[in-house]
C-alpha cells in the first residue's frame, strides 16, 4: 500500500507493506489525502493503535479521501503550541497541548503576539468560547500577530484542528 499526503497520488508519498499501529509515527505528513491498495486487504483506523472508525480498502487507487468513505483527511498526531504575549517570542508565555475557551482565565492576558506551533493545527479565536474572527496556524513559528493575518494582538480562545478540508 502506498500512501500520500495530497490527492490524485501527488505529493510526498510512503509505501507499507505490514501493519502499523501508528501512520503518523513512520509517515512525516500527518495528512493522508489518498493511497494506492495494490495488492491484499487493508483496514484504516481513524485514529492511532487500531481504534476509531475503519475503513475497509480493496485493491485499486483511492484518488480523494471521501473515495473510501472518509469525508475529511484526518489529523491524528499530537497537538502542541507555545503562545507568547511579546513579539519574537518574548514576555509571559505557556504552552498548550489541548482546547482553550477563554484565554484570558488560563494565560491571565488576552494579548498574544507570537506563536510557536510544534505539532498539530490550530484555529484561535478573537474572543472567549471560539467566536469572532479565526486564525488558523500550522506548525511553524509566527513572530507577530500578523503573520497569522490578525491585525490585533487580541486572542479570546484557541482549538485544536483535527479536520482538514
Amino acid at each position: 500500500m502506498r500512501i500520500y499526503n495530497r490527492p490524485d497520488m501527488m505529493g510526498h508519498k510512503m509505501e507499507f507493506m505490514d501493519d502499523c499501529p501508528n501512520l503518523y509515527e513512520r509517515f512525516r505528513y500527518r495528512d493522508i489525502y489518498s493511497c494506492n491498495i495494490m495488492e491484499g486487504f487493508w483496514i484504516f483506523y481513524e485514529h492511532p493503535n487500531y481504534r476509531g472508525r475503519q475503513y475497509f480498502l480493496r485493491p485499486g487507487e483511492y484518488k480523494a479521501c471521501g473515495d473510501w468513505g472518509c469525508h475529511n483527511p484526518m489529523y491524528n498526531g499530537n497537538y502542541r503550541m507555545k503562545i507568547f504575549e511579546r513579539s519574537d517570542f518574548g514576555g509571559q508565555n505557556m504552552e498548550l497541548m489541548d482546547d482553550c475557551p477563554d484565554l484570558n482565565e488560563r494565560f491571565h492576558t488576552r494579548d498574544i503576539s507570537s506563536v510557536n506551533v510544534m505539532e498539530g493545527y490550530w484555529m484561535l479565536h478573537e474572543h472567549p468560547n471560539y467566536r469572532g474572527r479565526q486564525y488558523f496556524l500550522r506548525p511553524g513559528e509566527y513572530r507577530r500577530h500578523h503573520e497569522w493575518g490578525s491585525n490585533s494582538p487580541t486572542i479570546g480562545s484557541l482549538r485544536r484542528v483535527t479536520e482538514l478540508n
